[in-house]
């Protein structure tokens, strides 16, 4: 019996993935509403330029 290593966990490549500028989600404001399911998450811009979401 030979080693075989364990195949490696398939990973999509980084420029596979749906991207977004969130000034775009935002449509240049510092807010957007995002609907998962029934519910509604806030986006919000923060002025250090962060991201913060919330139910």
């Amino acid at each position: 019996m030979t080693y075989q290593p364990a195949p490696e966990t398939l990973k999509p490549a980084p420029n596979t993935l749906p991207t977004y500028a969130a000034e775009d989600l935002t449509k240049g404001a510092d807010q957007a509403q995002i609907v998962l399911g029934n519910q509604t998450y806030l986006l919000r811009i923060t002025r250090a330029g962060k991201l913060i979401l919330t139910k």
